[in-house]
């Protein structure tokens, strides 16, 4: 089966506003816990060093896995919805 191209950018889109909101509210709320979060995504960690430590390169890794499985699975479930509405 295609996918609806519309339909597809349009839960893509609708997951990735989420994510902002979710990002913007951290950063907001908590800055020192979003900024250490985040950077262990960008491999940002302890830049005096200059070095990224494992822990934190795990850290990353599992992030990444996890928010990118939330992502899809999201995404999947509002691309079906829109399709079953079309």
């Amino acid at each position: 089966m295609e996918l609806d191209k519309n339909k597809f950018a349009l839960a893509a889109s609708a997951v990735m506003g989420v994510w902002y909101v979710i990002c913007a509210t951290l950063v907001a709320l908590v800055p020192d816990l979003a900024m250490k979060l985040f950077s262990y995504m960008v491999h940002i960690v302890n830049l005096e060093a200059g070095i990224v430590g494992l822990p934190e390169a795990i850290y990353g890794l599992i992030e990444v896995v996890v928010l990118t499985y939330v992502t899809t699975y999201v995404f999947a479930w509002l691309h079906n919805r829109f399709m079953k509405a079309a």
